[in-house]
């Protein structure tokens, strides 16, 4: 008796602890921060938050202090032509911002470096420039960096006809001195090729991947790894050799630290068949060779937590598309995808009708936006209402082997209609535990929910958020991570966009 009132002491005191633990601070609104502003978060400087924010043609650094006050509004009157959405890469004392402009036929491509207050460090410098012919509505430049933050790259793809695809690249350092520059040239014979997932590891060596499918919107085929080190001007090819079974959402991931190349996607045994499993390729750049190719299928165990909605056994796994996936140091890799899908009046979508595969990110971003974490807050149909859903989270644990260490299912079931803005969850990882944040409803009030995995794959409901303000709603997808227990999350506010600081 006495051991359990023990025992059940420590479970309250431990339940108070991380509840006291929780903290949101919210900005206040501001007048020009109306729902369609655009906005970057830049990260944590000096104790401040700093944000960029994009009203129309007004450019803005934002500085907030530790209680989300906005101490600071920096105008960013060098950017006198039109930008297209820009790129930021924070360090320290800095952080670079890379914008493009077009001017007459010729876009340009430059960098600003400005200090934790905003202000611009020096002129800013012209990285390249790029010939077009009409005017161009999107990015020519895609812009990269290393995860040590030690070499950053931009890339443009130029077809000029269906069989060759032109892919430039520009490396740089830190201190933008250019590194190598190079052109590849990179057949594509069949008109349903495509260019995806490029990624740049700390040595400055590109990888990405080349992949086949009978459609636009249809199962992959045929995958290539194509590698190209940094002071080389030739591509080195890999064949995957995926015959007999067909992939989608296909994801490449670096490990810097094992110095391997991941490519894992979900993979079906039919064509637009139900999906069967994970596909798995883990290649070794020193030794030039692949350590392992795994088709893991997934257990009727899995499939019976996963499963949300009406679906089946079999079709449990059919709204899943990858998310996260985060490298361990001894050569293993967790993975995370979520339940998405949309319904038109009254007409559920499947994977196999979005026109690029996932409704989160496109294989064809490089080519329409020209960013590989391209996450939009809002996508209106053709018809009056689109209900968009965003369901359950699976979670799988692999060893360096490619062997399923565990799995596990965050239950959640979101829906909105018209726009995806508010659905989604922000992942927190905090080395021993994986945080998601989500907006869930109970008893018809909105809360902001908090699920943690441990590293052996224990689930644990941490204690909702107490301090929630009516009247603000999160946008976790667009969150970011800034410290070791700190995100700031977007908010809308009376049709205002504000950020709240979240510290677990």
């Amino acid at each position: 008796m006495k051991k359990n009132i023990i025992v059940l002491v420590i479970s309250v005191l431990l339940i108070s602890i991380a509840a006291s633990a929780q903290k949101i601070t919210y900005s206040d609104p501001e007048r020009e921060d109306l729902r369609n502003m655009g906005f970057d978060i830049i990260g944590k400087m000096n104790g401040n938050i700093v944000i960029y924010k994009n009203n129309r043609d007004l450019h803005s650094i934002c500085i907030y202090d530790p209680a989300m006050k906005l101490v600071n509004k920096v105008r960013m009157t060098f950017l006198t032509d039109r930008i297209f959405k820009p790129d930021f890469i924070q360090y320290p004392d800095f952080f670079y911002m890379i914008y493009q402009f077009q001017k007459r036929n010729v876009v340009y491509c430059m960098a600003a470096k400005l200090n934790a207050d905003g202000k611009l460090l020096s002129d800013p410098i012209q990285l390249d420039t790029t010939e077009v012919n009409l005017a161009n509505s999107n990015k020519v430049y895609s812009f990269l960096f290393s995860e040590d933050k030690q070499k950053l790259m931009l890339f443009k793809i130029n077809t000029k006809s269906d069989k060759v695809d032109n892919v430039s690249t520009l490396l740089f350092d830190k201190s933008l001195t250019m590194l190598h520059k190079s052109r590849i040239v990179i057949p594509m014979p069949d008109r349903n090729d495509f260019l995806a997932n490029f990624q740049l590891d700390n040595d400055g060596d590109i990888a990405f991947l080349k992949e086949w499918g009978g459609a636009q919107n249809d199962n992959i085929s045929k995958l290539l790894l194509m590698t190209k080190s940094a002071m080389a001007d030739e591509i080195k090819v890999i064949d995957l050799n995926i015959s007999g079974f067909y992939l989608d959402d296909i994801r490449l991931k670096v490990d810097n630290f094992n110095r391997h190349y991941l490519v894992t996607s979900f993979f079906a045994k039919q064509r637009r068949g139900n999906v069967d499993g994970l596909y798995l390729y883990l290649w070794d750049k020193d030794n030039q060779k692949d350590i392992f190719v795994k088709n893991v299928p997934f257990t009727d165990e899995f499939r019976t937590d996963a499963r949300s909605g009406g679906s089946s056994l079999k079709t449990a796994f059919n709204d899943f598309f990858l998310r996260n996936i985060i490298m361990k140091k001894d050569g293993g890799f967790f993975l995370v995808a979520e339940a998405m899908y949309s319904s038109t009046r009254g007409n559920t979508l499947s994977r196999w009708d979005y026109l690029s595969g996932s409704p989160v990110w496109t294989p064809s971003d490089y080519y329409l936006y020209n960013s590989p974490f391209y996450f939009p807050g809002s996508r209106y149909g053709m018809y009056d209402v689109t209900r968009y859903f965003a369901e359950n989270i699976a979670a799988i644990s692999f060893d360096m082997k490619g062997k399923m260490e565990w799995s596990n299912v965050i239950a959640k079931s979101q829906y909105d209609d018209n726009s995806d803005r508010f659905l989604g969850y922000a992942l927190v990882n905090m080395g021993d535990q994986i945080h998601f944040l989500f907006n869930m409803q109970e008893k018809r009030q909105t809360i902001f929910d908090d699920q943690s995995l441990s590293i052996d794959g224990q689930l644990l409901r941490n204690p909702t958020f107490k301090n929630l303000d009516k009247g603000y709603d999160f946008m976790p997808r667009q969150a970011k991570q800034v410290g070791a227990r700190m995100i700031i999350v977007p908010c809308e506010y009376h049709n205002y966009v504000c950020f709240a600081k979240v510290e677990l």
